[in-house]
């Protein structure tokens, strides 16, 4: 997974005149013993497709390149100059006498560029929760220096200016990247095993300790390495993974061999490719003590130490008069050993306390933020509970407004009478005011009895007055 992820950015271009190798350019002729290898059959089917840059304004910077290639004069130009007057500027000057279609071309071209920047503050903006500040894209466009954001309207000489510089800068800066995070790389590495440790007795920390060291004592037991681009090393490439006899080596079918895309150049690519029999005697994918992190960082040293080397005029690609010159120095006959990345320690111990400090702080901050953001959560909660009780409560008032207002609305109950609804009240006022002999369903009890309880209510009565004093 690591090489994959790592792997992409072998195949970066340098600055303008890498990225215009990689057009139509005829490979240097080279002589070749034809009774010993065959020659690579010539195709005809276009230039080859470029590799991304890694930039992230890779796709402006490829389009303008193709349509300045495509105006003759500007073509020329471009060809005839060399690598240190175009950082200088002096290429960007031609731009003046492109032909009117390019030029038109080259406006559609920035203005586009424009949006796309346009649309990547926005999206920033949109991600930081800041929908309803209003954006300044032009100051927010000052921090894209591949082009000039005071005129977002036309192409003119100080874009192609900018554009140059800016892409020379940044790839030249890459590696230096590649680099720290392959530092960082290895400090975290070295974090989590030593955090590890503080959660094992002592026991099994000290069976942990010894299966480090003895990792690290198997993965340094591997064969010599040889110098990167010496004339061992090429010939080990020459013998096992061209098939040819070492005693007939010749630099200059070797370049043609391995110049893959047949520029008449070696691009990092394919350097990078030559020292693949050499990582292979370090590194197994299959075995345990083997990072193919460290695989990646290794080719990467082999590669710029061969640059360092060979590529004179620095532009980061090494043409055939470079390569055989470098075949006749004493480095290339009799080179010094090289160390490999086990001999050679990553980061200090300063830069590794300086790392713990800086992940302490970090551990801090992000508690810190959990601890605010679980009192937020905590005070979200409680105002949800409140309003929910308040929900409650409303909705209770209404209902019981609600069972008020539909008592006071209903009719009194009823009562029948010969089947006739009667309210009750009416029915007791209509009792009250029967007149005598009236017929109604109503009880009552008989006459006689309720005469002859009153004559004994009466005769009680007088029988009290007679005994009062």
């Amino acid at each position: 997974m690591f090489r994959v992820k790592m792997c992409w950015s072998r195949v970066l271009l340098t600055g303008w005149v890498l990225l215009v190798q990689l057009q139509c350019l005829q490979a240097v002729p080279i002589g070749i013993d034809k009774t010993k290898i065959k020659e690579p059959e010539k195709t005809t089917d276009g230039p080859p497709v470029s590799t991304d840059t890694g930039l992230h304004y890779d796709r402006y910077l490829r389009e303008v390149i193709d349509f300045l290639e495509k105006d003759q004069h500007f073509r020329e130009k471009l060809h005839n100059t060399d690598m240190e007057d175009i950082k200088q500027g002096k290429l960007a000057k031609e731009l003046d006498f492109v032909s009117h279609h390019v030029r038109t071309k080259l406006d559609e071209l920035k203005r586009q560029e424009v949006n796309r920047l346009r649309t990547l503050i926005k999206a920033k903006q949109d991600l930081e929760g800041g929908n309803d500040i209003a954006v300044d894209h032009q100051a927010l466009l000052k921090q894209f220096e591949h082009l000039n954001h005071m005129n977002p309207h036309t192409f003119e000489v100080e874009d192609l200016d900018r554009l140059i510089k800016s892409a020379t800068k940044d790839l030249e800066n890459y590696d230096k990247e590649r680099h720290e995070d392959f530092k960082k790389y290895e400090m975290m590495k070295e974090h989590d095993r030593q955090e590890h440790l503080k959660t094992l007795d002592e026991g099994e920390r000290k069976k942990e300790e010894e299966h480090y060291e003895e990792m690290r004592k198997k993965h340094a037991d591997h064969p010599k390495v040889n110098h990167p681009g010496s004339q061992n090393q090429l010939k080990e490439v020459w013998e096992e993974a061209d098939g040819l006899d070492p005693d007939d080596f010749d630099p200059k079918t070797f370049f043609n061999l391995h110049d893959t895309n047949g520029d008449g150049f070696f691009d990092e690519q394919e350097l990078e490719a030559l020292f693949t029999k050499e990582l292979e005697k370090i590194y197994d994918p299959t075995n345990e003590e083997d990072d193919m992190v460290e695989m990646e960082e290794e080719r990467l040293r082999m590669r710029e130490h061969v640059m360092n080397e060979v590529d004179s005029n620095k532009d980061r690609l090494v043409s055939m008069d470079e390569f055989l010159v470098a075949t006749k120095k004493k480095e290339f006959l009799e080179p010094d050993s090289w160390e490999t990345l086990e001999q050679n320690q990553a980061y200090t111990d300063e830069e590794m306390k300086e790392f713990e400090e800086h992940l302490a702080q970090q551990e801090q901050d992000l508690s810190q933020r959990a601890d605010d953001l679980q009192k937020q959560r905590d005070e979200l909660q409680r105002q949800q509970e409140q309003l929910n009780a308040q929900k409650i409560e409303l909705q209770q008032a209404v209902e019981h407004m609600e069972r008020l207002k539909s008592q006071n609305a209903a009719p009194p109950p009823e009562v029948h009478i010969e089947g006739n609804p009667i309210s009750e009240m009416h029915a007791v006022d209509n009792q009250q005011h029967i007149a005598p002999g009236a017929h109604h369903d109503t009880y009552q009890p008989p006459q006689d009895d309720y005469q002859g309880l009153r004559t004994q209510e009466e005769h009680h009565a007088l029988q009290e007055e007679h005994h009062a004093p």
